[in-house]
Parts: C-alpha cells; structure tokens; sequence
C-alpha cells in the first residue's frame, strides 16, 4: 500500500481535505477494491487497533460498511448504538466516548445527529475521529465513494458533469458531494424544488436549475438524493405524488434523453418518489456499484488514518 500520508488526522468533513489528500484516498481505495476481490479478502493491516463504531441515529449501509472494512483490514471493533445505552438516562456524548476510550480505543466512527459533533470529540478527546455523518453537515466517505464510482466509470474526475438531484437542503450527502466534486474539476449542477434549493447554495461554485428535464439533459451523472421527511419540520411540498411528478426520474425518462447518464443514489432509496423501480433497477444505475465501493474507500480512510497518528 502506498506510504504517502494523509495531511489531517481525523476525517471530519471534505472540507479540510487538500485535492491530494482525495487523489491519495481514491487511489489507496483502487488497491483496497482489488483486495476485496479476492478469495480471502482480509488484509492485517490493521491488527491491534481498536475501532469503536458509535451511531446516535439509525444507519443501515454506512454502518455495516465501516463494520465490514474493519473486519477486513483484521482490526478489533466495539459496536455502540444510542438505543438501550446510557445515552436514553441523560449520559452526555463527551462522557459516553471518554467511557469508552478508557477500554483503549485507537479511533471511533461517529454518526450524531447534531452539526459538529465530530469536531467537538475531536478536540475534546485524544483519539482519531471519522465523521460517518453528523446532522445536516458532511458525509464525507459517502462523497469519497461517490467520487470513487464516477471516477471508477469515467476514468476521472474533472470536467465531469454531475447533477445533484432532490432535498439538497437537509442532505449532507449533498454538501459533501459538491465540495469534493467542485475541488476536483468536475462541474455541478443542482436541482429541486426552490423550497428544498439552499439560499446561496451558488456560493459553492454550483449553479441551479429548477427544471428536472434541463439538468437530466445537461448532466454526465444525475445524483439522485432522498427525500428526508424525518428532518423537514416543515412541509417542503404538497404531497410525495406531486414530488414524483415534477422530480421522480423513471426508465423512460432516462431512455428518452439524447446520450446514456448514469444513475447514483446514496440509498435509501424511496421507490415511486425520486425513483422508479425500474429506474433504480436499470442498467444506467450504479447504486449497488456504490454500497461495494463504500467497503474499499473505507477500507482507504481507516488504512491511511491508522498510519498518520
């Protein structure tokens, strides 16, 4: 595996990362992928380090993601979940990590519902901290691996033309997706309804576009995001029908468009509202080329951490 080294500590968010710290990732997760196609697809690159993996919100694919890159790299894994901890009696989350790094943790995977979180157990302990999500902020190894797969079909990065699609206001995803893509050449697009668009989302270097058929015709890659009921307090939009008809992409939406785009979503995917069935299943998706490059990328973060302490 390569010896250069990452130029941060911890992984809190794309924005502290330089354009080599990405190139380095991603080509340290090229290796990684070709492990994990193997007949034995374990490493020991990480024997004797001690991962806790915390998660105050629920998670399906990025928690057994860093669960499988763990165990692949042979490294020894602590699962804590809110649910049924001392969390539910009012326990504080500095006391509840300080608890646990006093059993001898080496890093801790962290997804909090509250902005920041990472950072502020970043500073306040003495340990190596990848953000796995915190609130509507970053998700920087899903824009890693985001950025993997369209490199992984394109061959690069820049000049690439990718469209973020759907609640672009309370998604992480899209936030960490368009620092990466913007640092690394590629050109973005957003688009959704103005009640789910950002104000000064142009700040960022993207452009916005209201109109799903425009952006479909202009983009490489469309990035379809979900939906997020759970954190919208408001109501965004009438109804999830009205949302399908206006942003829900289907097959023949995707046939019908001048040259062949590839379909992304981070997953989980609400079938009938951003996307058909048939749409997610086809052969212009990517989404199960996603949850396996997830492994390898983290796999690449943990590697490349656990070798800059």
């Amino acid at each position: 595996m390569s010896e250069s080294k990452l130029s941060v500590r911890h992984l809190i968010g794309i924005k502290e990362l330089s354009v080599s710290d990405i190139e380095l990732l991603l080509d340290t997760a090229v290796q990684f992928k070709e492990v994990l196609q193997r007949p034995i697809k374990k490493v020991p690159s990480l024997r004797d380090i001690t991962v806790a993996n915390l998660f105050f919100e629920n998670s399906t694919r990025t928690k057994l993601s860093f669960e499988l890159a763990e165990k692949r790299l042979s490294a020894d894994i602590i699962n804590f979940s809110s649910s049924g901890s001392s969390v539910s009696k009012g326990e504080t989350l500095l006391d509840t990590v300080q608890n646990i790094l006093a059993m001898k943790v080496d890093m801790i995977v962290l997804r909090h519902p509250s902005v920041g979180a990472a950072r502020y157990l970043s500073e306040k302990v003495n340990t190596q901290i990848i953000n796995a999500g915190d609130g509507t902020h970053e998700h920087p190894t899903q824009a890693l691996l985001d950025a993997f797969s369209i490199k992984e079909k394109f061959g690069k990065l820049k000049g690439v033309k990718v469209a973020i699609i759907g609640d672009i206001l309370h998604s992480r995803v899209a936030l960490s997706n368009i620092i990466l893509l913007i640092k690394m050449g590629a050109e973005v697009k957003v688009c959704g309804p103005s009640t789910l668009i950002p104000k000064l989302i142009q700040s960022l270097g993207v452009e916005v576009e209201y109109k799903l058929s425009k952006v479909l015709e202009w983009c490489d890659v469309a990035n379809v995001l979900r939906i997020q009921t759970e954190r919208q307090e408001l109501q965004f939009f009438p109804s999830a029908g009205e949302y399908a008809s206006f942003f829900g992409i289907t097959k023949d939406t995707l046939d019908n468009l001048k040259k062949k785009i590839v379909l992304m979503h981070p997953g989980p995917i609400n079938r009938g509202v951003e996307l058909s069935t048939d749409a997610a299943d086809s052969e212009y998706s990517i989404i199960l080329d996603q949850v396996e490059n997830g492994v390898a990328v983290r796999m690449a973060v943990l590697y490349l951490l656990a070798n800059n302490k």
